[in-house]
């Protein structure tokens, strides 16, 4: 995974799922849009699943550097 590719992904996942999240339940609330639980939940769990890939491709990264 290259660099920039690397660094999106990175700010999806900190900022862009959880931002998105956020603005749905808080406008279901105030508008009556449906399925706001259902929703959220989805948008975190790709965000957590983002995360954990995210957070080994880092790990593997780091030991391909230790190891050079």
């Amino acid at each position: 995974m290259s660099n920039k590719v690397y660094d999106i992904l990175k700010w999806i996942a900190l900022i862009f799922l959880p931002a998105a999240a956020t603005l749905y339940t808080t406008l279901a609330g105030i508008w009556g849009l449906p399925y706001s639980e259902a929703i959220s939940a989805t948008v975190m769990a790709v965000d957590t699943f983002l995360g954990v890939v995210l957070k080994i491709s880092n790990n593997n990264y780091n030991k391909t550097k230790k190891e050079e």
